[in-house]
C-alpha cells in the first residue's frame, strides 16, 4: 500500500498485476475502503493481463479526512429532501477528480474504470469529466443520480440513518459485528458470512470513520443528475446489478444502461447490493470483454 498527497487530499492506493498490463481503476462505494474489492475478482482480472489500481476515496480508509466541524443531522435530511442544497463538503465530480489526479500520479494517460456503488457514480462523472482518461466503463449497482431511480427501499431508510448517526463502537468484535450486519442487510441471497466478516476485520483494523460516510453520501445528495451527460458517453459500457439490490433498486442500473448509447446491461437474479462469490467469475469475464469492445473500436 502507497500514499500519494494530491492536491488537498492524501490518496491510499495499491496496485496490482504487471507494471506493462493494461491500466484498470477500480472505484468502491459509499464508506468502503479498497479492501471491499474481493481478492478473487482482482486476481481474476490480474490474471487477464490488467494492471489493477484500487484506491480508498477521500474519508476513508487511509486516504485523508476532511477537517471541520462533522456535517449536523439537519444537513443530510435536507439534502435528502432538496438535492444540491449545499450541504456537501464535495461533490461526485471532484472525487473523480482524484481518480483523474492518481492516474497522472501513476503515469497512466488512461485506464479501463469500474466502480461499484458510489464508485460507479464517480466512475460514471470521471467519464463524463475526463472522457480523454476513460479506455471503457463498468457502473456496478449504481444509477444515474436520478430521484427517479435507482432509490433505496423504504424499509432501510429507518436503518440507514441510525447507523449514520450511531457512535462508533470501541470494541473491534462489537464494530465488526455491526459491520458485517450492514452488509447482511443490503446483500442478496448468496451472502457470505464468513468472507464478510474477514473483509470487515481488515477494514476496521485499517480505520472507520462514519463521519467520513456522512461527508460521502453528502457529496452524493447534492451531485447534480447526470442522465443528460451520460448521454454523450461514447467508450464501451457496460452495466451490472442484482435484481435483488434494495439499497440502490435495480431501475438504477436500467436507466443508466438506457441513458448510455451502446451500453450493455447485465443484471443477476440472485445479487443484492454485493459482489457474491457465484457471479464474480460472470462478471470478470463481462468486465474483459466489454474492455475488449474499446480495442476494437480503437482498431477501427
Amino acid at each position: 500500500m502507497a500514499t500519494v498527497q494530491l492536491g488537498d487530499v492524501e490518496i491510499a492506493y495499491e496496485v496490482d498485476g504487471p507494471d506493462d498490463g493494461v491500466p484498470l481503476l477500480l472505484v468502491m462505494g459509499l464508506g468502503t475502503q479498497l479492501v471491499g474489492w474481493p481478492a478473487d475478482l482482482v486476481e481474476g482480472l490480474v490474471e487477464r493481463g490488467f494492471r489493477v489500481v484500487r484506491h480508498d476515496n477521500r474519508d476513508v480508509g487511509l486516504s485523508s479526512f476532511t477537517g471541520g466541524p462533522p456535517p449536523a443531522r439537519s444537513a443530510v435530511v435536507r439534502s435528502f429532501l432538496r438535492p444540491g442544497s449545499g450541504g456537501a463538503d464535495y461533490l461526485l465530480t471532484d472525487m473523480a477528480g482524484d481518480a483523474r489526479a492518481l492516474l497522472d500520479h501513476l503515469g497512466i494517460a488512461a485506464a479501463h474504470v469500474v466502480g461499484a456503488s458510489m464508485g460507479g457514480m464517480i466512475a460514471q462523472q470521471l467519464t463524463i469529466d475526463h472522457p480523454e482518461r476513460v479506455l471503457s466503463l463498468t457502473s456496478i449497482m449504481s444509477n444515474t443520480g436520478s430521484r427517479r431511480h435507482g432509490g433505496v427501499h423504504p424499509k432501510l431508510l429507518p436503518t440507514m440513518a441510525m447507523s449514520l448517526t450511531a457512535a462508533r463502537p470501541t470494541d473491534e468484535d462489537e464494530a465488526v459485528r455491526l459491520g458485517v450486519e450492514g452488509w447482511r442487510l443490503i446483500a442478496g441471497p448468496l451472502f457470505d458470512e464468513d468472507e464478510m466478516t474477514e473483509m470487515v476485520r481488515v477494514a476496521v483494523r485499517r480505520s472507520v470513520s462514519p463521519i467520513g460516510t456522512v461527508r460521502q453520501l453528502l457529496a452524493i445528495l447534492d451531485s447534480p443528475d447526470r442522465t443528460a451527460a451520460l448521454r454523450s458517453v461514447s467508450v464501451p459500457t457496460l452495466v451490472v446489478h442484482g435484481l435483488a439490490d434494495r439499497l440502490v433498486s435495480p431501475s438504477g442500473g436500467i436507466a443508466t444502461a438506457r441513458a448510455v448509447p451502446g451500453s450493455r446491461l447485465l443484471m443477476f437474479p440472485d445479487m443484492g447490493h454485493d459482489l457474491p462469490r457465484a457471479r464474480r467469475g460472470e462478471i470478470v469475464e463481462a468486465i474483459v470483454q466489454n474492455a475488449a469492445r474499446a480495442a476494437t473500436v480503437d482498431a477501427g
